[in-house]
């Protein structure tokens, strides 16, 4: 429970194009007395990771017929957003908590407490009872580098932020554009908090003469280190690590100074009618079999249970590894920082599709 302690601490102290497809089961029959259902989920989960994860939602409830829409943090959140007076999701699943605080800011969620959230602990969920959303997962930023291409430029690999700024990374590193990513807000936020804004705004200042392109997918730059492309890839850690088991010679760096963090939450959505098979698919969101799935990619989790494990290539103890961030302050900021960001530096922006 030592490491649950440090979360809570932090807290109170505190890719991608879009994919729409369909999922459904064909085992076991369903507890929804065997009519079909069907519902529209909203997701930034990663495109390789939903199928895994939804197997034995597949298997549980056959008859439910699942509509996967699916995009980058930012453009997912502006999405819902826009649709807030006429609301197309039954369920959000694996989006920034970030950004679900922004939504229940606007009254855009139903509080539900689905089946075992007691077991989810007390920092990965609205304070609220019942909430209006609870946690997963928690994703960090992470340095991709590919060791190939610093090689060849007789260059040391950075370790840390400050690392970022020297002048022989020059035109060298790609970076999740923070509107449309939530790589990219994670790690734009973890930068004010822990240097403070004046600070933080004159380092981003001068990570951009070294910045090569802002994506619009938190894990293309991770990408196009293994590639090459762009030697050096601000991602996170999991699609650093993704880059890894594929073969590619990157190292992925979690900074000194530590990672910015966010927490990949679910939530109702509020609408006229509340169907009960989206209330279904909260509660095996956070039941043991997709918890097990998750912990195969993130380190840490919202529920503590026998088993959980530190997968490989992160750090040994992660949660020692975040930054102390208030994610709550980062919701009330998001609006006016994406809006000086990109008056900034919003020039080396990569063209949206």
């Amino acid at each position: 429970m030592a490491a649950a302690l440090v979360v809570i601490s932090l807290l109170a102290g505190c890719s991608s194009a879009k994919q729409e497809g369909a999922v459904t089961g064909n085992a076991k029959s369903t507890s929804l007395n065997n009519e079909s259902a069907e519902i529209n989920v909203y997701t930034a989960i990663e495109e390789e990771q939903i199928k895994t994860y939804l197997t034995s939602f597949q298997s549980e409830y056959p008859n439910v017929k699942v509509n996967i829409v699916r995009d980058s943090t930012g453009i997912m959140t502006a999405k819902l957003i826009a649709e807030k007076d006429n609301p197309q999701a039954d369920v959000v699943w694996g989006l920034a908590a970030t950004s679900l605080l922004v939504m229940d800011d606007q009254n855009m969620l139903e509080a539900y407490a689905p089946k075992g959230v007691e077991r989810v602990l007390p920092e990965f969920k609205d304070k609220a009872n019942p909430p209006k959303w609870v946690g997963i997962d928690i994703w960090e930023t992470a340095i991709i580098v590919n060791k190939v291409e610093m090689e060849k430029r007789n260059i040391a690999i950075p370790e840390s932020y400050e690392d970022l700024l020297k002048p022989e990374y020059k035109g060298l590193i790609a970076m999740p554009h923070p509107a449309s990513s939530g790589t990219g807000y994670l790690t734009v936020n973890a930068l004010i908090q822990l240097q403070g804004a004046e600070k933080a705004w004159n380092y981003m200042e001068k990570l951009h003469e070294n910045m090569m392109v802002y994506t619009h997918s938190g894990s293309k730059p991770a990408k196009m280190a293994s590639s090459g492309e762009a030697p050096i890839g601000i991602s996170y850690g999991y699609s650093g690590i993704l880059e890894q088991k594929k073969g590619a010679p990157v190292e992925v760096i979690f900074p000194k100074e530590g990672s910015g963090w966010d927490m990949e939450a679910n939530a109702l959505v509020k609408k006229n009618e509340i169907k009960p098979a989206a209330k279904l698919f909260l509660d095996w969101a956070i039941s043991d079999e997709p918890m097990k799935e998750y912990n195969k990619n993130y380190a840490i989790l919202s529920i503590k249970q026998e088993g959980n494990s530190i997968p490989e290539g992160y750090s040994k103890d992660p949660v020692s590894q975040l930054t102390k961030l208030d994610l709550y302050q980062a919701a009330r900021d998001r609006e006016s920082v994406l809006a000086d960001w990109e008056k900034k530096f919003g020039s080396k922006a990569e063209p949206k599709k």
